[in-house]
């Protein structure tokens, strides 16, 4: 199981994709490496306890960047917070 971080929202100049989150993949520094883990799977753990479940849908630019879809939105206090991959 890898670990990463949640970078940011999905997003353009007026539009928010509350589903859709940048997740920086740790030890993953380019694009080769990071095409890998397209269709893995992704959890993220409230603090309460609640988990909700994702997958990665494709890769983001060029520095090992990725695009999770998850089942519900996460809040906004996701950000920065730990995910794990499976």
């Amino acid at each position: 199981m890898t670990s990463g971080r949640v970078i940011q929202f999905r997003r353009g100049k007026k539009t928010i994709h509350e589903r859709h989150f940048l997740i920086e993949i740790d030890s993953v520094s380019n694009k080769v490496d990071a095409q890998k883990f397209v269709g893995k799977n992704v959890v993220w753990k409230s603090p309460a306890g609640k988990e909700i479940n994702g997958k990665i849908a494709a890769t983001h630019g060029s520095k090992g960047v990725v695009r999770a879809i998850f089942e519900i939105g996460l809040p906004g206090q996701a950000v920065t917070t730990k995910v794990d991959i499976k």
